[in-house]
């Protein structure tokens, strides 16, 4: 009996014995997994250091070979130094155009795109709003000093040559994403009225009176609340050209009684304008009046079921 206990205890003992290094060997494990991962994220940190101190270094090569070619142009001939200086220009220039031509990758996802010309760059600036592409604009930039834009096709009302002024000759990224904002909120908004009028012109009365940019807006719209049609009379401001949101909205009801609970929804209608986009808040209209009329159909089948069972079931004496 004794010796059957001993062998259990001994066997009992081993096993645990067992457990606990392979416990050892699992917490080695997991602790060697996490000084690899820290390692790993000191090694990808250190990478995109070494990435930022080599383009650094690239632009400092780059503008130091642009100041030799002056240089070298200014300490030639009579004739050379007009030529040395047009030179050291282009070099500039050039410099700039593949620096773009590295930026146009990144860019390529948000809609732009270029490539190089005899002249210059020709971009393209594609606008979407919702996943929907609409209307591509392109752009003919001249090497020369200074960057002079050649042809385009941005639409007059777009502030171009105010852009153009501000960040052309110093930040071509910052001129381009900024052009880009303009052109892609200018699409959306008018892509908004669009859908307005080709989608739920029956909640309008007259025709949407607009602007060559889109950024004000009028409309007269009937919306059926507390079981009766009211007529709104609505403006919307863009204050904002880079934004496809109105910054204002002025709604009034033009019905001559105009209870507590109405001036409630003028100015919920306001808000709604505000933070959604013209076809969603009308949508919003629509799917409302649809659950209202269902509502009422279903209150109709009600009381003629009351009805008929009334006028058909035998009065109790």
């Amino acid at each position: 009996m004794e010796e059957a206990r001993a062998y259990l205890r001994d066997g009992v003992l081993s096993h645990l014995e067992k457990l606990e290094a392979h416990a050892r060997k699992l917490a080695l494990k997991q602790e060697e997994t996490q000084r690899q991962q820290e390692n790993l994220v000191r090694l990808r940190a250190r990478i995109q250091e070494l990435r930022l101190q080599r383009d650094e270094l690239q632009t400092k090569v780059n503008l130091q070979q642009v100041g030799l070619i002056r240089q070298e142009g200014a300490t030639s001939s009579n004739v050379e130094p007009v030529q040395g200086t047009e030179t050291g220009g282009q070099a500039l220039l050039k410099w700039k155009v593949e620096n773009v031509k590295a930026m146009l990758q990144a860019f390529h996802l948000t809609g732009i795109s270029g490539k190089l010309t005899k002249q210059g760059i020709c971009f393209c600036i594609s606008t979407a709003y919702e996943g929907t592409y609409l209307d591509s604009y392109y752009l003919d930039l001249l090497i020369q000093q200074p960057v002079q834009i050649h042809h385009h096709s941005v639409p007059i009302f777009i502030p171009l040559e105010q852009i153009a002024k501000k960040y052309l000759q110093t930040d071509i990224k910052c001129f381009l994403a900024m052009l880009s904002d303009h052109l892609n909120a200018y699409a959306g908004r008018k892509y908004q009225a669009d859908q307005l009028q080709d989608h739920f012109s029956a909640f309008l009365e007259g025709t949407l009176q607009r602007n060559s940019l889109h950024n004000v807006l009028f409309f007269n719209y009937d919306v059926e609340t507390e079981s009766k049609t009211f007529p709104f009379r609505a403006k919307l401001v863009y204050g904002n050209l880079t934004r496809s949101i109105p910054t204002e909205a002025i709604i009034t009801c033009k019905a001559g009684d105009v209870s507590a609970s109405l001036v409630e929804k003028t100015a919920a209608h306001s808000n709604l304008f505000r933070h959604t986009a013209l076809h969603k808040a009308f949508d919003s209209f629509k799917r409302a009046a649809e659950s209202l009329d269902q509502s009422t159909i279903l209150d109709e089948g009600f009381n003629k079921t009351v009805l008929f069972f009334a006028n058909t079931c035998p009065s109790r004496p």
